[in-house]
């Protein structure tokens, strides 16, 4: 797979290149080192396309593990404790929710990695509050996000989000003073 863009969102682009140079090499051979063709295997059963050989989510997501993970990088778990006290007088939850987590795709040397095929929603969590939440927790200063351009999200299923709406997204939306800075990677087979 190739880098077809990048941006930069909150100066990530200009403090990973400064202070990640070697993560950064890291985090472009292991895109590179994804062959895409080999990911065409998904058979759409949508309305709109059926039947046409789709890049698949799942099987790109299985590749770039086993890039970052010989190359030494880590995913990094948290499990969560809800609190309960928010509840009003009178209502109590019939059981705790237990098992509940937040991850990070990949983590090396205080620079965390998501690399995301899903909707639009999930970019935008991963970014501006995902990377911020592992930030607060000390365990990231800086973050990659990895995300198809239009081209490739045209050849996997409907509704995943491409980096171009992204950019588009966070130009307008702005920066707040909690956001971290972190380097947005379009990729294209």
């Amino acid at each position: 797979m190739n880098i077809a863009g990048i941006y930069s969102f909150n100066g990530g682009r200009e403090i990973i290149e400064a202070k990640y140079g070697v993560e950064l090499r890291e985090i472009e051979q292991a895109v590179v080192s994804v062959n895409g063709d080999l990911h065409r295997t998904k058979t759409s059963k949508e309305k709109t396309m059926p039947g046409r050989k789709l890049f698949s989510p799942t099987s790109f997501n299985k590749a770039f593990k086993r890039e970052f993970l010989a190359r030494g990088w880590e995913s990094y778990k948290v499990e969560c404790e809800y609190p309960t006290e928010y509840f009003l007088t009178g209502y109590e939850p019939e059981k705790p929710v237990r098992g509940a987590f937040r991850e990070m795709d990949f983590i090396k040397n205080r620079v965390g990695v998501e690399v995301q095929f899903g909707k639009y929603a999930f970019m935008v969590y991963n970014v501006c509050a995902k990377m911020t939440i592992f930030n607060k927790m000390d365990v990231i200063d800086v973050g990659v996000e990895i995300v198809p351009i239009k081209a490739l999200a045209d050849e996997m299923s409907t509704g995943v989000s491409y980096f171009e709406q992204f950019v588009w997204d966070l130009e307008h939306r702005g920066v707040s003073d909690i956001d971290i800075p972190v380097l947005i990677l379009g990729i294209v087979v």
